[in-house]
């Protein structure tokens, strides 16, 4: 477990320059939506409303079978800068968010791209401009943060819990070169590079991973920074209840095991060590009478987990969750086990 810490570390040490950047590059941001109308209704003002000079805003119409198309038709009558791309259903073709999106990338006029989904709004006007500013000559992959709503009760704590540490995850393991995800809630990276990449084709049968896979194949320790200021957040709303969030964690954790070989170890010795952890300290205090060794073990693990996670939290703009921190994480370790153990019998299919 120290070995993690000592992971983490170099985020919570990590200065962020600030980088202003006198020509402003070219961007497209691309929005992938399947039967989002509402989501679009509400959120893509908030991307039109960016301060930035030159953006062109990619909408993608996944087969819906809602109004999407006419949110997005609505919004291209009133601005200039929007691009719609219909994909029909096709037969001899599988539909999936990976296809949708290659055709809103291809479709795209611009270089340097820029993720987010139809349920995000940015948490500023400089969002893209934070972004983009990222990008060098060296870097075409860039790392952002997808928060989540704050609303009241603990499974919005526990929502936002594992997002504030999967970010620390993959945040800490990009600075020590061991770039392994990303989240398509927040994510850029130039054309050249899905092109040289083959885009999504190594994994296109796989239903989810347009976000986690790509990164994970096409990362390198020089192409790829992390942005995590404030001003650069996107922000979703919350599942409101525990079934639905676990469907979609079920998802997300399914693409695991296609990650490169030494990712998916760290990965799961992280889980062991936690797991191990947790098990021998309950074990030791119900049947040891050395409970003086116990309590000094979890004062050693809770003063360096609260030292990194206050900080993390600092960053990220979520300090509320630091007091909740040792009960997130056991509640939050039984819920991952579950979810390995389910997903061994059942598939998750759908990326919506």
């Amino acid at each position: 477990m120290l070995y993690y810490f000592y992971f983490y570390l170099k985020f919570v040490f990590h200065k962020k320059i600030q980088k202003e950047e006198k020509n402003k590059k070219s961007v497209s941001v691309i929005i992938c939506a399947k039967d989002e109308a509402p989501n679009c209704l509400e959120n893509i003002p908030f991307i039109l409303a960016q301060d930035y000079p030159n953006f062109e805003l990619v909408l993608v119409n996944d087969t819906s079978t809602d109004t999407t198309l006419d949110v997005f038709k609505k919004f291209a009558t009133q601005y200039d800068n929007i691009k719609i791309v219909d994909v029909k259903h096709n037969e001899r073709i599988v539909a999936s968010k990976k296809y949708a999106l290659s055709l809103g990338i291809k479709a795209a006029n611009n270089e340097h791209l820029l993720f987010t989904d139809a349920d995000c709004k940015p948490s500023s006007k400089n969002w893209i401009s934070e972004m983009v500013a990222s990008f060098d000559a060296d870097t075409e992959l860039i790392l952002g943060y997808g928060a989540y709503e704050k609303q009241n009760g603990f499974l919005n704590k526990l929502i936002r819990y594992e997002t504030m540490l999967t970010a620390l995850h993959y945040f800490s393991f990009q600075l020590r070169g061991l770039t392994y995800m990303g989240v398509g809630r927040n994510l850029a990276y130039t054309k050249s590079l899905f092109v040289a990449n083959n885009g999504f084709y190594a994994h296109m049968h796989i239903q989810s991973g347009d976000d986690d896979l790509f990164v994970n194949a096409a990362a390198t320790k020089t192409n790829t920074r992390i942005h995590y200021t404030k001003n650069a957040h996107t922000i979703s709303k919350p599942k409101t209840s525990l079934k639905a969030w676990f469907r979609q964690k079920r998802r997300h954790i399914s693409t695991a095991n296609q990650y490169k070989k030494n990712h998916q170890a760290l990965l799961a010795m992280h889980f062991v060590s936690l797991f191990l952890f947790w098990s021998f300290a309950l074990f030791l205090l119900i049947y040891s009478y050395q409970w003086q060794v116990v309590l000094l073990l979890f004062a050693v693990k809770l003063g360096l987990q609260y030292f990194i996670m206050y900080k993390t939290a600092e960053k990220l703009n979520e300090k509320d969750l630091i007091i909740f921190s040792p009960i997130l994480e056991f509640v939050l370790l039984l819920l991952q086990l579950a979810q390995f153990l389910y997903n061994t019998i059942r598939k998750p299919l759908h990326w919506n």
